[in-house]
């Protein structure tokens, strides 16, 4: 059991450790190792998607669809699908991809531009 002294210990540690987040930036409350890490990650899903959905097309097997490689790219990994499309020459083509890719890929590289600017 806590004494009266301990318990109002916790209570102004927990107190400053709560003042303390509130005035860290977001980056520095997000650990930068998992937001590398995620991206790493999702960047490596698109572009296997891009490989995995070009040998389908050539065994005439069930493809991934377009909106889940779009998808893929929206949520953080159009470095790695434009890299998978052009390294097995996939979906270039296509204007969806040829443009859109890119298209996600500046604007993913504004909004990081813009939180770093404004949280930093």
């Amino acid at each position: 059991m806590l004494k009266r002294y301990d318990k109002i210990k916790s209570i102004k540690f927990i107190y400053i450790n709560c003042e303390r987040r509130k005035n860290m930036g977001i980056l520095e409350v997000l650990d930068l190792r998992y937001v590398v890490l995620y991206f790493f990650i999702i960047n490596l899903v698109g572009f296997l998607a891009m490989g995995i959905d070009k040998y389908k097309a050539q065994k005439d097997l069930w493809r991934i669809p377009e909106g889940t490689l779009i998808t893929i790219a929206l949520i953080g990994g159009s470095i790695g699908a434009i890299i998978g499309m052009k390294t097995f020459r996939h979906k270039t083509k296509k204007l969806k991809f040829s443009v859109g890719l890119p298209t996600i890929l500046i604007s993913e590289v504004a909004l990081v531009v813009y939180c770093i600017i404004k949280f930093l």
